[in-house]
């Protein structure tokens, strides 16, 4: 489903909300309110299809599916990482310290988002490791995880010595020495259809502007191929600015993990606060990597100690077992709706059945991780929907013992039951709210599921049974509850 169509999908339902709500005929609300449900169900329907990946007996995946499995239900890849510790002024080493490990989590989690996975695992191990393991990855995704994880991504821009390479001549010819906050140091720059040409280049050793100051990175297709445009911030914006204005006509080497990637001459001054990283024959995926490791630097350098492959921490039957007593809890809910209610018990069921479409269409629909957690949420979300459903049919067993006629009866039942089905939403939605703003990993998948769960209950048990209320006193299905 492409987003314009999705765009216009929801722009209708939208208006058809606002139409059902803005009517006062009992025949039109109850068409548009079965209009709405049926559209929404087959949007969610449509938009979770195939709800999980497709494989062949071999394992291989031939479709990918909307929902993704987590950690916990389906296994995946770990990493342990440990960070070395840097040089420091004198020479030694510096000690890693709890800032350097919480910069490196919060840069290797935004790095390990690209993969389109979510609720990965990333725990702090001792003082100086991390722990990473990711759900659901396949062979050609491993490997590039693996050099996503430990490329640090140090940016620097360092003027070259200006004088268009007199004084390295001179050097070489033993006439001058090395100015000492300068070094020798090669530039490899590709030719397409031929060997790279060497070009030796008398380099700052001090960065005039750091990678630190990279706001944003982003990779596109230029004049020279595949590039990575930057965008400063504030201040590398302004530094920047100066040193281009101070060094027309001279060159400004673009160095990326100790080597030098590009080395322009600076042609005018640049307040823009753009720079290109080009040339060096990129292809697109080398420089989408290189746009998300240049937005998320790791400040600290690291290296994967150890790599294995972590298999679902639930045996499958334990996940069968769960999927089980899941199906059996429904089926008893739906049993004893209809015993206990009769017909508008099964209004009430299938009412659930639809909160629980629209669920999963949602997890779907954004691709979604889906955890044991999770599951709980979905489960914990299909019991505050029935609740809501037992408020409004005990209010309307009250109205009727107070002699009202049943068409009576169930407007005043549902108006009088939607302020406490309300309050007990809007409670419940802040909770889970908060719980996913604090959260991370698989609570914060409960607490997505959980969320979703509460928004769907309230279109479930309010417009869903209300329009099937509708129809059956219309069509003389509803003669007593």
């Amino acid at each position: 489903m492409t987003p314009l169509l999705t765009f216009f999908i929801g722009l209708a339902i939208l208006v058809l909300f606002g139409w059902y709500f803005a009517t006062e005929s009992d025949r039109l609300r109850r068409i548009l309110g079965t209009v709405l449900t049926i559209v929404v169900t087959a949007f969610c329907l449509w938009s979770t299809y195939p709800p999980f990946d497709e494989k062949r007996p071999d394992g291989t995946v031939i479709r990918r599916g909307k929902i993704h499995l987590g950690l916990d239900l389906q296994g995946g890849t770990s990493f342990l990482i440990r960070l070395e510790p840097p040089a420091s002024a004198e020479g030694g080493k510096r000690p890693i310290t709890k800032a350097m490990v919480d910069q490196a989590i919060e840069a290797i989690r935004k790095r390990v988002d690209r993969f389109g996975v979510s609720e990965p695992i990333i725990t702090p191990q001792g003082n100086d490791r991390i722990l990473v393991q990711i759900p659901g990855l396949d062979a050609a995704n491993i490997q590039e995880a693996r050099a996503q994880l430990s490329r640090v991504a140090k940016l620097e821009f360092r003027l070259v010595y200006p004088d268009n390479g007199q004084r390295l001549s001179a050097i070489d010819a033993g006439k001058e020495v090395i100015p000492p906050e300068y070094r020798i140091e090669t530039y490899k720059q590709q030719v397409e259809g031929g060997k790279p040409i060497e070009e030796r280049l008398l380099v700052k050793k001090k960065a005039d502007l750091g990678g630190n100051h990279v706001s944003q990175a982003a990779a596109g297709y230029g004049q020279e191929g595949w590039e990575v445009t930057l965008r400063f911030d504030t201040e590398g914006a302004k530094t920047f600015g100066q040193i281009t204005e101070a060094n027309v006509g001279h060159r400004f080497a673009i160095v990326l993990d100790g080597v030098i990637q590009s080395a322009p001459v600076i042609k005018t001054a640049i307040y823009g606060g753009n720079a290109v990283i080009s040339g060096g024959r990129m292809d697109e995926p080398e420089a989408r990597n290189l746009s998300s490791v240049l937005e998320n630097p790791l400040q600290t350098p690291v290296k994967i100690e150890e790599e294995r492959q972590v298999s679902a921490s639930l045996g499958s039957d334990s996940i069968k077992s769960g999927i089980y007593s899941g199906i059996a809890g429904f089926i008893l809910v739906v049993v004893f709706m209809i015993i206990y209610y009769r017909l508008v018990g099964l209004i009430a069921d299938i009412a659930l059945l639809i909160n629980c479409i629209m669920v999963v269409g949602v997890l779907g629909m954004f691709s979604s991780v889906l955890t044991l957690p999770g599951i709980a949420g979905l489960i914990l979300s299909l019991g505050i929907a029935v609740d809501a459903n037992v408020l409004i049919y005990e209010r309307l067993r009250d109205e009727i013992k107070q002699g009202k006629s049943l068409r009576v009866a169930i407007d005043t039942s549902y108006r009088k039951a939607f302020s406490a089905i309300f309050d007990a939403h809007v409670t419940q939605f802040l909770t889970a709210a908060i719980l996913f703003w604090l959260a991370s990993g698989p609570v914060k998948g409960f607490a997505l599921t959980l969320t979703i769960g509460i928004v769907a209950s309230m279109f479930s048990s309010l417009l869903v049974t209300y329009t099937c209320f509708s129809w059956a006193f219309a069509l003389g299905w509803l003669k007593r509850v």
